[in-house]
């Protein structure tokens, strides 16, 4: 009886947690988080960036990976491609603009398995103008414990956009015919994040 009772009350506690309760936020560490950018220069190299200052959090359900949700918020004025004259030129009006616009954000919307990892739709904001995206996405990997006793995990995400869609068209045609800057960017994301 005494069993039974205890059984039931098992129950019903665990059918009153509500959904989301297997889940827990991560910060993204931003010393340990690299959100950068390549695209195609002059028809025939391709240049790569980085952000700086990159936060944001991820709220991982490993009981159910698909209830998973991920917000990021980008500095656009801590954008580095290692030559001062063309960061100044990105800050400025003609690209990202960072007086007016200055983050860049993703919020997800839905996470779905695939093969070797996961699908994570959201809205990207870039220059004031949201897309809705799709991030390839490895990970995220099992906690470990820091030194420090923080918990620790990681995650890459990459994606291809025309960035275009979001407002940057500034571009100067070549003598020899082609463009300056290539529409295609592809960004990736290795972050890590940390748990007390």
């Amino acid at each position: 009886m005494f069993n039974r009772a205890v059984l039931s009350s098992s129950l019903i506690i665990a059918l009153s947690v509500p959904a989301g309760a297997f889940a827990a936020t991560w910060s993204i560490d931003g010393a340990h988080t690299d959100a950068s950018f390549s695209v195609r220069h002059m028809m025939v190299s391709n240049v790569k960036g980085r952000f700086d200052k990159v936060e944001g959090t991820v709220e991982i359900d490993d009981k159910d990976i698909t209830k998973s949700k991920v917000s990021v918020t980008i500095d656009t004025k801590s954008v580095d491609t290692d030559n001062e004259k063309r960061d100044e030129h990105l800050r400025g009006p003609d690209f990202f603009d960072v007086e007016k616009f200055p983050t860049i954000t993703f919020e997800s919307t839905k996470v779905a398995k695939s093969k070797g990892g996961l699908k994570v739709t959201g809205n990207l904001t870039i220059h004031g103008v949201t897309k809705s995206v799709v991030l390839d996405v490895e990970g995220p990997s099992k906690a470990i414990k820091d030194p420090w006793g923080m918990n620790r995990r990681g995650l890459s995400a990459s994606t291809k956009i025309n960035r275009k869609d979001f407002g940057l068209t500034w571009n100067n045609v070549l003598e020899a015919g082609g463009v300056a800057v290539g529409d295609e960017v592809k960004i990736t994301i290795d972050a890590e994040m940390v748990n007390k």
